[in-house]
């Protein structure tokens, strides 16, 4: 137990480039992650970190042994949830992907009713607006909006984001409303360069699809700086309704142009792999989709 313990140490403290970051993922003290790693080094005979004043690099030999410590901490989740398995009980710990807003807003509300139901299920939430890399970061599975084009992985949909074009009414009152999406190339649009369509946004309109091009002074990898952009009306943003459901219900944002419908996006739980997926995993996403699928702003049963 002790080894694994400081497998964990160490991979969280490779995963995130310090010692201080590892210990409030671990919810733990510096020292303590520090004394496990140089233990673990200890052990092993073996330097396995580069340490600096700027952070931490991997060693060749802990460039090796980076993929053994994960392989063995999942080998041992997996042994508890067979134990579980054979209980009927869910078990273990689920690392699971998911974009910061998207985690945020919809993910982590919903876990509370999960976690109270199987009380020896843990949860460790990853956000990040990029994809992630499923094998390289250790999570079991991964929370994504779009379609999937990695052949490496296995998806599986969840539910449907619905979307609109927003601002807020005082930017509508100084730049005037879009009705058609021609009307765009006159507006400032908030770009999120973590979008699959680029700069174009893409409409189901009377005549069929159409992809607009649009241009604005403000860009963001962030899905939460540009939900801050657009409640400070800095313009138009192709917005997920749930990014803004609040808002929009009370009127601090207003979707524009009605006639045109942006194109849906799949809600998908990416796996790294097509081995059978592990119970626990298993009861996180099906909660999830189960979850989604109430809402009629993540699911196919309709919605404004």
């Amino acid at each position: 137990m002790d080894l694994l313990l400081h497998f964990r140490s160490f991979l969280r403290v490779a995963e995130l480039g310090g010692f201080s970051a590892a210990a409030r993922a671990l919810n733990t003290s510096q020292p303590a992650v520090s004394r496990q790693v140089a233990d673990l080094e200890a052990r092993l005979g073996a330097r396995l970190l580069h340490r600096s004043s700027t952070g931490v690099a991997l060693t060749e030999d802990g460039l090796a042994l980076l993929p053994r410590a994960r392989a063995a901490l999942e080998a041992a989740e997996a042994a508890i949830g067979t134990v579980g398995d054979r209980r009927g009980e869910v078990a273990g710990r689920v690392r699971l992907g998911a974009g910061v807003a998207f985690g945020r807003l919809q993910v982590v509300p919903r876990l509370p009713a999960l976690l109270a139901r199987h009380p020896a299920l843990s949860v460790d939430l990853q956000l990040g607006d990029r994809a992630a890399d499923l094998v390289e970061e250790g999570l079991d599975a991964t929370i994504r909006i779009g379609t999937i084009t990695d052949p490496a992985v296995v998806a599986r949909r969840i539910g449907l984001t619905r979307r609109a074009v927003v601002a807020t009414p005082d930017y509508l009152a100084r730049a005037g409303t879009p009705e058609r999406p021609e009307d765009l190339a006159r507006h400032e649009c908030l770009i999120f360069t973590g979008l699959a369509s680029g700069e174009a946004w893409p409409f189901e309109g009377p005549d069929g699809p159409v992809l607009v091009p649009v241009q604005g002074r403000f860009r963001a990898s962030s899905s939460e700086a540009v939900r801050a952009a657009v409640l400070a009306g800095m313009g138009l943003y192709l917005a997920p309704l749930w990014l803004l459901a609040e808002e929009l219900r009370d009127g601090r944002v207003v979707a524009v142009m009605p006639g045109w419908t942006p194109t849906l996006l799949p809600i998908q739980a990416v796996f790294p792999t097509r081995r059978q997926v592990p119970s626990r995993v298993r009861a996180v996403v099906d909660h999830l989709a189960a979850e989604f699928r109430l809402d009629p702003a993540l699911s196919d049963h309709g919605g404004p």
